[in-house]
């Protein structure tokens, strides 16, 4: 139930961002049930290739937190995060990642490969993924439909 609620919570920003014109993927970190910190798609506004909905709400929990070390955070995302994301996500010790809809073409949590539960690196991360899918991924269609037009 929880993981459903804070999905819905990481679509709203995903909504911002499609708002702003952004590929519309949303993120939310939580901690002990709480949202800590929230982020979208800004790559575009800010001309910033890094600036995916995922780095910038782990930027924020960083700091929100006083530490980089999320390791008792979850993270919400609406699109399977790919390989900065994802090895942002293992360098900040994140204990889960919940995900929405599967990126064949850039995901690095299953799809391309799965860099969170890489056993070489010296942390992996559980991974739940296909929460709320079907609306994450009709929401990136849409955005890239009316692109196209």
């Amino acid at each position: 139930m929880d993981d459903i609620h804070f999905m819905e919570e990481a679509i709203k920003e995903a909504k911002k961002a499609f708002e702003k014109d952004e590929p519309p993927v949303g993120a939310v970190i939580v901690k002990d049930g709480d949202i800590i910190a929230r982020g979208h798609n800004l790559r575009e506004s800010l001309q910033d290739p890094t600036a995916h909905a995922e780095m910038l709400a782990i930027r924020a929990a960083a700091a929100r937190l006083g530490r980089w070390r999320l390791s008792d955070c979850v993270i919400y995302v609406t699109l399977e995060p790919c390989i900065m994301c994802a090895g942002a996500m293992v360098l900040a010790r994140l204990e889960r990642l919940v995900y929405g809809a599967h990126d064949p073409k850039a995901g690095a949590v299953g799809s391309l490969m799965n860099l969170v539960s890489d056993e070489r690196l010296n942390h992996q991360i559980e991974v739940t993924s296909g929460v709320l899918a079907a609306e994450s991924g009709a929401l990136l269609r849409e955005f890239f439909s009316s692109r196209r037009k």
